[in-house]
């Protein structure tokens, strides 16, 4: 035989999942362990033959071989039923149910608790996965349907409840394919209350106690009948809609007769007293099934009952309703919601320039103060658009404002708030304090507020299988940072605090720690932005904090940036924070005043902060600090977008106020395995084609998003290991346009790239990459400080990810090098080189300074060997660079300010592969092809290797790889050992001696001092 059990009082989900199971499984038989709802009761009377019900007492345990369960998960749900859980020859315990909260104790072989609204629904989803997959599908009987139907209305309230999702509704609209009864469902969704429970009604509205507490209003009352009353669920949640109370806790105590069912039992102990509690609750955050959990009760976080005996009914009562008003949040207040400050103008100011200043900062209204900086109203954009198309921008706005206001305290409740906008239908609320403006709160801030709150109380966040979000951030940033590191955290949280900012962790720190898979998260670059007003001084919040932080560590360096209201604490190779650099920048908004300029910031609110950064999943913030310390701020669904592994833009005009964002948008999607998200693509490549870069240079002179920064994106893709990607995609989205409008990734282009990188890979083969790796100091990384967390072009920002990962500069040799970075030999090489050098400028009677090649237009200092002292991404820039036509490449270095050597390099290459085109025929032998390559840095060399003719190349290349290290067999001591006179003869003896060598023309040591004998006599 095998069981499906309902829990005692069983409801129409109980029900509905059951009988599905019994579609499943064909014989399995229906228990109702302990009696059922009236309306299921009711129902049952007229519907009972029609599905497979057996009485408990008609059960022989011995032929049970399996049981499940549906819509309970513990085992005092299933009264004595539970006995046959422990039956040892029982094949299967299965588990289905939708109460994620309630603590499982049954040892159950299969279960299936989800997040749905019913239970009945996972049953349903079974049932129609199996008939879209049978060959021969059936369909369910009507009254199936139809009590499954009913489980799910009834459980969802209609769909209406919030643990309402989507598969519910699909598995309504399936059930009534199958011809579930609508006028049936309407008959017991919504039934009448008894005459019983009307008279119940009644008293409760008579002796209901009611309290509000922070917005909220919290009622409990007590009845007392003869006997158990069946139907109190119905009871309680039309008493909740009648009072528009937002929390009910709704007592019946009763007596109980012990006597019917044991005759042993003395009369004078026979009657006990019961008690049952039904809570319902809208309240977010509240929780009644933890709330009766120690009382043996459970159910859903927003409705649940208990049923206990032998306490004080009333005791009992009231000690719950205390503990569900400490449940209640405190909910947000218009500080925490307002935006500060608040952009105002003199009832003075003209329409006309209070247009420009709505265009500039986006804002859809303005507050307009008096000279004591006292509200006198609020003039909207309707009413400037208005005044505007009627010809009167040249009118002050105190003629078009709105004077009478209603106004809020900074400690006024968001239910408050909310109930002011809704009866008076207002946009916006002024804050006011001491009767100064000090913020302002907006209907989409509220509107944002309840959403979040709603979202948080449903878990969704939870859904997200690529960065599972808690609750509060909190727990997660606290248990993967080091306990040091937290504990500096907490420090400046505080400290803003005592000054009443609130501080925020932002950026990539947090967009990492969502998407970490690692149980540890090694942070070496904190973003920290401060909303707070400015201090005494005029450096900002940020920086008063940085500075009081510096107080506490003094083991740190203190960098301000006073212009952009910024400060940073760097530690260098300290213990126990390593190499940390923390950025504190106060909150601040930022215009462009034209396209790829440098933007113009003041201070704002931490939403407008996160507003001014490149995309959705770098806007990203955790709160630090009461209140609701790890509250995660996403303003802009940078949590979708993580889950959908997109990269978005915050704006439709973001590419055209800073053109460098094209490069981090395409850095993004390649480092972290996304993709740009089509709309994105779109604004990008209508940015490139609107051809405005090119046009504001022309008309300003310079562009400095062109410039400079760019520069930085340039550096960070080409050292990163999946630079050739992040090129190809920007070639086919026709970004490299912004380095010069000619410039786009053909053929021919990507063919010397890869020869470049063939090039590279034998250099560092040779050379040995860790032997020229250094470690970057902290203080390298100031040079590298550039919006990897998504910040503005203002942010004197380390590129957090660049430290943190080492993603950006990932091969061992294109790190920072050393001026000793050679392409052929070792460091100690080097270095042996330029010993021997010295002496022999000595010996030749030279000074020690720098000295060109006679007739050489590309003089190598120090050495007559190439020596490279760029890094690989310098080098593949320069490539992109002398792939333009001549006469833009010096103006293109120097538009990106690359190195005065890299400018002039690039200026002479033309003429340089001229001079080669001519010579390089003409080396019949291997001396005359090392005196004549030598006179060349080998940049250039690889350059004009790059764009000649495959038999050019080929001499090059044996060059650089045979001949290059080639040595005299004799130096300057062994021909002062030999009797010569130090003087300018040594070099071209030397010279001489290299050639003959080169050439096979001499042998050992012997045969080089024979050579000397013969062409230098001594007299």
């Amino acid at each position: 035989m095998d069981l499906v059990l309902c829990h005692t009082t069983a409801d129409f989900d109980a029900l509905g999942a059951a009988v599905g199971l019994c579609v499943l499984r064909p014989g399995s038989r229906i228990v109702l362990t302990g009696g059922c709802h009236p309306t299921v009761r009711d129902f049952l009377a007229l519907h009972r033959d029609e599905y497979p019900l057996i009485e408990r007492r008609s059960v022989n345990p011995q032929q049970i071989r399996s049981i499940s369960i549906v819509d309970a998960s513990q085992r005092d749900r299933l009264g004595k039923a539970a006995e046959w859980l422990d039956l040892p020859h029982l094949n299967e315990i299965a588990v289905f149910d939708h109460h994620l909260q309630a603590d499982l104790d049954i040892r159950a072989t299969v279960t299936q608790i989800e997040p749905v609204g019913a239970t009945t629904t996972l049953i349903v989803e079974k049932l129609k996965n199996q008939a879209e997959n049978s060959d021969t599908p059936s369909r369910l009987l009507p009254s199936e349907a139809t009590v499954m139907a009913l489980g799910i209305h009834v459980d969802t309230g209609s769909l209406t409840f919030e643990g309402a999702t989507a598969r519910d509704a699909t598995a309504l609209a399936w059930l009534m394919e199958q011809g579930a009864s609508l006028r049936v469902i309407a008959e017991y969704v919504e039934p009448g209350l008894s005459p019983q429970l009307q008279d119940l009604l009644r008293e409760a509205l008579n002796n209901l106690r009611s309290e509000t507490l922070h917005g909220y209003s919290v009622a409990w009352v007590l009845l007392s009948t003869e006997s158990y009353v069946p139907g109190l669920s119905s009871l309680a949640s039309r008493l909740l809609d009648l009072t528009e109370t937002d929390a009910l806790l709704l007592g019946n105590v009763y007596k109980f007769s012990e006597n019917e069912n044991n005759r042993n039992i003395a009369p004078e102990s026979a009657v006990s007293n019961r008690l049952t509690i039904i809570g319902r609750s809208r309240i977010e955050g509240t929780n009644l099934s933890e709330l009766f959990k120690p009382f043996g009760g459970g159910g859903h976080a927003r409705a649940a009952s208990l049923a206990t005996r032998d306490v004080d009914p009333l005791l009992t009562l009231n000690q719950l309703a205390d503990e569900l008003k400490a449940q209640i949040p405190h909910p947000p207040t218009a500080r925490e919601l307002m935006s500060s400050p608040v952009r105002s103008i003199r009832p003075e100011t003209s329409v006309g320039e209070a247009h420009r200043i709505l265009l500039r900062y986006g804002h859809s209204g303005l507050s307009v103060v008096d000279a004591g900086d006292r509200l006198a109203g609020i003039i909207s954009r309707r009413d400037i658009d208005i005044a505007l198309h009627h010809g009167f921008s040249h009118a002050p706005v105190k003629g078009y404002m709105t004077p009478q206001l209603k106004t809020i305290a900074p400690d006024t409740l968001l239910p408050e708030i909310e109930s002011l906008m809704v009866t008076y239908d207002i946009g916006r609320l002024p804050v006011l304090e001491n009767g100064q403006l000090v913020g302002i709160v907006t209907r989409t801030d509220v509107l944002r507020e309840l959403h979040q709150q709603k979202a948080r109380d449903r878990g969704s966040s939870a859904e997200f299988s690529n960065c599972p979000v808690p609750e509060s951030v909190e727990q997660l940033l606290r248990s993967r940072i080091s306990p040091e590191l937290w504990q500096l955290l907490s420090i400046a949280a505080n400290l803003a605090q005592q000054r009443g900012w609130q501080l925020y962790l932002v950026g990539g720190a947090v967009r990492d720690l969502l998407l970490a898979t690692d149980d540890t998260l090694a942070l070496t670059d904190i973003d920290l932005v401060v909303d707070g007003k400015c201090g005494s001084d005029d450096s900002g919040a940020g920086v008063e904090l940085a500075s009081s932080l510096q107080k506490l560590y003094p083991g740190s360096r203190l960098d301000v940036h006073g212009q952009f209201q910024t400060a940073a604490l760097l530690w260098h190779k300290d213990s126990p924070f390593g190499s940390l650099w923390v950025d504190i920048a106060t909150a601040r908004t930022e215009f462009y005043p034209y396209p790829a300029a440098n933007p113009e910031v003041e201070a704002s609110s931490i939403r407008q902060d996160l507003y001014r950064r490149d995309f959705t999943i770098n806007a990203l913030a955790v709160r630090l600090g009461a209140p609701r310390s790890g509250q995660l701020l996403d303003f802009f669904c940078g949590l979708l977008d993580l889950e959908a592994k997109q990269i978005r833009v915050l704006h439709a005009n973001s590419f055209i106020e800073d053109p460098t964002r094209i490069y981090r948008a395409v850095r993004f999607a390649v480092r972290l395995g996304f993709e740009i998200e089509p709309q994105t693509e779109g604004y990008i490549r209508h940015a490139l084609a609107s051809g405005i870069y090119y046009r504001i240079q022309g008309e300003n002179g310079r562009a400095p998003a062109l410039e400079t920064r760019l520069k930085s994106e340039l550096k960070y893709i080409l050292q990163a290991p999946y630079w050739k990607v992040a090129l190809q995609m920007l070639g086919d989205l026709q970004a490299l346009r912004c380095i010069h409008p000619s410039l786009e990734l053909d053929r021919e282009l990507w063919r010397q790239l890869r020869l470049l990188d063939r090039c590279l890979q034998r250099r560092q083969k040779e050379e040995g990459s860790s032997a020229t790796s250094t470690v970057r100091d902290v203080t390298d990384v100031k040079d590298r400080r550039k919006k990897e967390e998504g910040s503005s072009a203002t942010d004197s920002v380390t590129d957090v990810t660049d430290v943190r990962k080492k993603e950006e500069g990932s091969s061992a040799t294109s790190t920072v090098r050393d001026v000793t970075d050679v392409t052929d030999v070792s460091p100690r090489e080097v270095g042996r080189r330029k010993k021997e050098e010295g002496r022999r400028k000595k010996e030749e009677g030279r000074d020690n300074s720098p000295f060109p090649i006679p007739h050489s237009p590309f003089p190598i200092p120090h050495s007559p060997f190439p020596i490279i002292n760029i890094p690989d991404w310098q080098m593949r820039l320069e490539v992109l660079i002398a792939y333009l036509a001549p006469e833009y490449r010096g103006k293109v270095a120097a538009n990106l300010q690359l190195p005065a050597d890299s400018i002039k390099r690039l200026e002479v290459l033309e003429a340089g592969k001229k001079q080669l085109a001519e010579n390089l025929p003409k080396c019949e032998s291997p001396s005359q092809l090392v005196l004549l390559l030598r006179n060349y840095e080998l940049p250039v060399l690889i350059a004009i290797a790059l764009q000649s003719p495959r038999s050019a190349r080929r001499q090059i290349w044996e060059y650089l790889t045979r001949w290059a290290n080639v040595e005299p067999p004799l130096n300057g001591n062994d021909l002062k050992a030999l009797g010569y006179k130090p003087g300018p003869g040594f070099k071209r003896m030397l010279d001489d001696l290299l050639a003959a060598k080169l050439d096979g023309d001499l042998g050992d040591r012997a045969a080089a001092i024979s050579f000397l004998a013969q062409r230098y006599p001594q007299t």
